[in-house]
This record gives structure tokens, sequence and C-alpha cells, in this order.
């Protein structure tokens, strides 16, 4: 008679547990609790006037043979960079981009190419700069591209701008929706970056080449969730 007993009593403890949440509110599925939240986008932009420009100069030349040809090319660069240094411009701010030798077709020479790239910190300069190096021998200029120096900060003032623009979306569709605006529980950050402006290329040995540096517009957008209070 024991197996009976103890099979008995397990199935009176199996009917205790069955009974025991009989009344009780449904807690395991977080009914009872708030969950979410509003979550929103916001954008923010900041204009600026643009106070720095960038241009590629380059020097192209011609020979019967590949080490003649670069070797005129790199004497005009010199040249180039001399005067670009003698014009204001600091050596940190001037980088090699590319160095090439190749066969000229049509033709039995060579052509070597060689470009720097150039920023001007000064835009009321750029004109008589990029005339000092046409002067000096450069015969490829393009640009400008350009953009401010203190691209950070602008960047800091879009994005405070845009959880601002999120928080006012935010307090909208609570007051909508009559539930009371919570704290913030998650921000994420979206990836813009500031809208550069770019000029057509600059004609070989314009006089003083006019820049209008217009506007720029630097922008951040977010991404935000507030708890519903």
């Amino acid at each position: 008679m024991k197996p009976i007993r103890i099979a008995a009593l397990v199935v009176a403890a199996a009917a205790v547990v069955a009974f025991a949440g009989v009344g009780r509110p449904d807690f395991a599925g977080g009914a009872s609790t708030p969950s979410g939240g509003i979550t929103v986008t916001g954008t923010g932009t900041v204009q600026s006037v643009p106070d720095q420009a960038q241009f590629s100069l380059g020097v192209q030349t011609n020979g019967p043979t590949a080490r003649e040809a670069l070797a005129a090319n790199s004497e005009r660069m010199r040249r180039v960079l001399a005067a670009l240094f003698a014009a204001g411009v600091v050596k940190g701010d001037v980088q090699t981009q590319d160095v090439s030798v190749s066969k000229s077709y049509p033709g039995n020479g060579y052509s070597a190419a060689n470009s720097v790239s150039v920023t001007i910190r000064q835009l009321a300069k750029a004109g008589s700069i990029l005339d000092a190096a046409s002067n000096a021998g450069a015969n490829d200029i393009y640009g400008p591209t350009l953009t401010r120096s203190d691209q950070e900060g602008l960047q800091a003032k879009a994005l405070g701008a845009a959880v601002d623009n999120a928080r006012a979306k935010a307090r909208v569709l609570a007051e909508a929706a009559g539930v009371r605006l919570g704290s913030v529980t998650a921000i994420t950050e979206g990836g813009n970056q500031p809208v550069p402006v770019y000029e057509a290329a600059f004609a070989q040995r314009a006089p003083s080449a006019p820049i209008e540096p217009g506007k720029q517009q630097t922008s951040a957008t977010v991404r935000l969730t507030f708890a519903i209070g």
C-alpha cells in the first residue's frame, strides 16, 4: 500500500500548486507594469560662414624619357611649394596627394604629374595664394572645399539643437496621448556631417580668383526614448 499513498501525496501537492495563483494578478507577463516608452527622432542645424578653403594644386610635365619628365616635374613642383610658403601657407597645411609617371599616348614621350592638397586658413588671401602657385608653374588647380575651423564646436551645437527638437516632439506626443513624459532612457546619435560648399575649378593663371564663402550647414540627428510616467 505504500506506493499508492506516495502517489496520492504527489497528486495533492500538484493540486495545491495549480490553485496557488487563483485570484492573484498576473505579474509574469508584466501586464500591470508600464513598458516601452515614447521614441522620437530630433534634428538640429547650425548655419555658419566658412573660414578656410582646401585646394588641390598640381603640376603636369612632359619629357622624352620617364626620368626627364619626372625631373622637370619635380623642379617645377619645388617652385610651386616655395611660392606657397612665401605666400604664407604653413608646411603643415600642404600634403602630397599623388606622384606619377606614365607613357604619353599618342607619342613616344612620358608624362609626369604631382599634386598637393593645400589648406588656406585665411580666405581673404586665397586669390593671391592661387596666383602665386599658378605663376610658379601649377597648371592644375581644383577646388575649393570650404569648411569651418571650429567644426567640432558647431557639431556640438547641432547635437544640442537636435536633442531639444526631440524633446519638444516627445512632449507633444505625450500630451496628445494623455500621459506624463518621463526621463530619457536611451539616446542614439545619427551620423550627419557638415555639408561642404564646392566651387568650379579655377582657370590657369586667373588673376585674383574671387572666392565667395557663402554659408555652410552643420546638421545632427538623434533618436531619444522617453519613459512614460
